[in-house]
């Protein structure tokens, strides 16, 4: 969701070499262990100012109600740049890319549908089994203890015949698209489909791992290394899905 200026302001794209950095007021409002990481590996990529607001999860794991005061559904990641806010970490990559991109972000022309296919994959596709597996694996330990062996029972039959094969499936298909690629579009740096999968890899990694193919394992860890997304660590905080020395 964008909610825009009133009409007497108009906001129109510029050109990175025409931006005046100094008079760019982006606030990425952040959860920790949230997809907002990817908002602020982005922005470190760009070389674009902005500041933190930070918001830390209900101990449920819920999002604090603070956050309903910028949007609607009060879930982060969140920007606001200047007059205008923008919510869903994949508008948001795409706002943010369109507005302040550079040559950093500029997808090759070989791989323009490749990158197009991974922006609504990672979250169309794959993060809503990531996110199901999540769920399921925290419902057992939080009944009482005599329905556990019941519940995990259910919850294991449940993801052997449900998600189980989905996991291999997509495992499969990444590891074959990553086989002769440092990134998803091709080329020699991260575009749109990167900041949006490096997060679901990420997430992939820590709930269900067993599925994960030596490609994706090494796909994050080129991600965690590079200087920006350090930096966005730095400032970011408190963040779960770090891939383990």
């Amino acid at each position: 969701m964008i909610t825009h200026a009133p009409k007497n302001i108009i906001h129109r794209p510029l050109h990175p070499a025409s931006l005046q950095l100094a008079t760019i007021m982006i606030t990425v409002h952040h959860l920790n262990n949230s997809r907002s990481q990817r908002v602020l590996w982005l922005l470190e990529e760009l070389e674009v100012p902005y500041e933190i607001k930070k918001y830390t999860r209900a101990p449920e794991g819920r999002a604090p109600p603070e956050l309903l005061a910028i949007h609607p559904l009060g879930k982060s990641p969140i920007i606001t740049d200047g007059e205008t806010t923008v919510a869903e970490s994949g508008a948001i990559v795409e706002y943010l890319i369109q507005k302040y991109g550079s040559e950093k972000s500029t997808v090759p022309s070989s791989g323009q549908l490749d990158n197009l296919y991974y922006n609504h994959y990672a979250e169309g596709s794959l993060q809503p089994v990531l996110t199901r597996c999540e769920i399921f694996s925290k419902i057992p330990p939080a009944m009482p203890f005599f329905l556990r062996p019941i519940l995990r029972f259910v919850f294991n039959q449940v993801h052997k015949v449900l998600d189980g094969p989905e996991l291999i499936n997509h495992s499969k298909m990444i590891e074959t698209h990553l086989e002769n690629r440092t990134w998803f579009a091709g080329g020699d740096h991260p575009t749109s489909a990167d900041y949006l999968m490096g997060f679901t890899l990420e997430h992939f990694l820590s709930v269900v791992p067993e599925y994960a193919g030596p490609r994706i394992v090494e796909y994050v860890k080129r991600i965690q290394e590079r200087p920006a997304y350090k930096h966005a660590l730095e400032r970011g905080g408190e963040y779960a899905f770090l891939l383990k020395n």
